[in-house]
């Protein structure tokens, strides 16, 4: 059975993940450890289960204030209040696996984890930024672009409810 565990950096071989974009590659190895010891972010990693050390794939999760005048009307409407929203702030297979529903894995593995902090700590929206490519990816799972960001999608978290469950 596959599942994601918090990044290790004594244990996970950050140097050996290649994802094919160096912003998000450079993020796993410098930046991941240091973002999770400041409690900014945490970053869970699939391992491979061959080999435990080896990274098939990784996610990064945050909250990140929500500016309500860029969602559609009717959501603005309703959540007046509404100031933050979990945040898939990363989400990386490494070139490797790629083509074996690694990344589909992830995210709603990403979303499941979202949607359960939401149990605890109410929040209406998962945001992600898409990197070069990806929108029509997250799009397929029901996020929308924002907007004013065509790279920013969204998804409310009674939506991940409904599909999840």
């Amino acid at each position: 059975m596959m599942q994601t565990v918090l990044l290790d950096k004594n244990k996970h071989n950050r140097n050996r993940f290649d994802c094919r974009i160096e912003a998000l590659n450079n993020y796993l190895k410098v930046m991941a450890s240091q973002q999770a010891k400041k409690d900014n972010t945490r970053t869970f990693v699939l391992e491979d289960a061959q080999d435990e050390t080896q990274i098939i794939g990784f996610y990064t999760l945050t909250l990140t204030p929500i500016d309500l005048k860029s969602l559609p009307a009717a959501l603005q409407k309703k959540h007046q209040s509404s100031t933050s929203g979990g945040l898939i702030a990363r989400l990386a297979v490494d070139q490797r696996y790629k083509g074996q529903g690694f990344g589909e894995w992830l995210l709603i593995d990403a979303l499941k984890k979202l949607l359960q902090a939401s149990d605890s700590v109410a929040f209406l929206l998962v945001l992600v930024d898409a990197k070069e490519g990806a929108k029509a990816f997250y799009e397929k799972y029901g996020f929308t672009a924002f907007r004013d960001a065509e790279n920013k999608l969204f998804i409310t978290i009674a939506d991940v409810r409904d599909n999840l469950s």
